[in-house]
């Protein structure tokens, strides 16, 4: 399934739709000369990892698991799995060929949400994903962001309609990686003067300024209400639980919230430009709960690469290294204003937090393995 496939399908139900100032740390809008290059190379992860966060395309299974070998990723999520007859039989039949490496999570069918018998289908998609074993349930931003409710409104993310849906993952023991809203950025005018105009001027249907949209705080309100609403089921936010932008506010909720994890996936760029002694003291108070992941996206076309976004053409060998050495640099340095891991995502720098071996472990991969029950040393 080739990645702008993958991502067709993480869209589905936005076409059913209609088809600010805010705090940075100083200087963080203006471009910043990088500093010279460390001297580790930080060529791959320091400590075994689990990728939390990709979309592979079942037709690429050796080419993948060269890639997480080269990084030392033991194990990755694939989120693209879907469902029965919609591409969960591949996905599984990868896991077996990958011997268990690559793990799917099962999605449901947005498209007719709200119609009579839509929650009882959906309930009946996850019984068969977890007598398939499937570990988890991925829900795309869709919900919040283009799936309607029946009625003749947007789905919104906290719709009670959706409890028992919710309710009867938790009964299934899967956990439920859950992408509400995006960047920040995506819901302000789609301009040269937005800061991720590199992105959007490529993929303007990415853009969520448009008033027909809700805002970005009220999606995220919407889904801490989700969250708070089910402690009996983990969830993992993705994309650095849908806030980057405001650690304090993902802080908050994990406070609240025992069964809630994030990953850091696509949002490096984000989180990585914020002081980086705010952001370590983020990563060594929450050491159990946070979760690596990247969003790699790998079609089966060796052309067809997804590192966090992509861009007009296919990544460069300079772009994959510059993904890769500049994330783990991240995590394992105290460099400071170097380039971040993804050009298109931002034209700004990061600076590392220096995270301990202990807090690496458990970030890199065995928070991931412990909530995913994956064999682990």
């Amino acid at each position: 399934m080739p990645v702008k496939r993958v991502r067709h399908l993480l869209l589905l139900g936005l076409a059913l739709v209609a088809c600010r100032p805010r705090e940075r740390p100083a200087g963080a809008r203006s471009p910043v000369r990088p500093s010279a290059p460390a001297v580790t190379p930080y060529t791959r992860a320091a400590f075994p990892a689990v990728d939390v966060h990709t979309h592979f395309d079942p037709g690429a299974t050796a080419r993948q698991l060269g890639m997480m070998d080269a990084q030392n990723i033991r194990y990755a999520i694939n989120l693209s799995a879907g469902w029965a007859g919609h591409g969960l039989e591949e996905a599984l039949a990868q896991q077996r060929e990958s011997g268990g490496r690559i793990v799917p999570f099962c999605m449901i069918d947005w498209r007719n949400a709200g119609s009579e018998g839509w929650v009882a289908a959906s309930i009946a998609i996850l019984d068969g994903c977890a007598a398939a074993g499937v570990r988890g349930w991925k829900i795309p931003k869709v919900l919040g962001l283009g799936a309607g409710d029946g009625r003749g409104n947007r789905l919104h993310v906290d719709d009670p309609m959706l409890d028992p849906v919710f309710e009867r993952a938790a009964a299934l023991n899967l956990v439920v990686l859950i992408h509400s809203g995006d960047p920040r950025a995506f819901f302000e005018p789609n301009t040269p003067a937005n800061e991720r105009w590199d992105e959007l001027r490529v993929h303007p249907a990415w853009s969520f300024a448009d008033p027909m949209f809700p805002r970005w705080a009220e999606i995220l309100g919407e889904f801490e209400r989700r969250v708070l609403r089910h402690p009996r089921l983990r969830f993992i936010g993705a994309h650095f639980g849908n806030a980057a932008e405001e650690p304090d506010r993902v802080e908050s909720l994990l406070a609240r919230a025992p069964n809630y994890f994030i990953d850091t996936s696509a949002r490096v760029p984000e989180f990585g430009r914020h002081d980086p002694a705010r952001m370590r003291a983020f990563f060594l108070r929450w050491q159990d709960r946070v979760l690596f992941g990247t969003d790699l996206g790998v079609g089966a076309d060796p052309h067809d690469l997804m590192l966090g976004s992509t861009g007009e053409q296919p990544p460069t060998a300079d772009e994959i290294t510059r993904f890769w050495r500049s994330t783990w640099r991240y995590f394992e340095s105290n460099d400071r204003a170097f380039e971040h891991p993804t050009p298109i995502q931002g034209r700004w720098t990061i600076s590392g937090v220096g995270l301990a071996p202990a807090v690496l472990r458990k970030v890199y991969g065995a928070n991931a393995a412990r909530l995913l029950n994956l064999p682990w040393p």
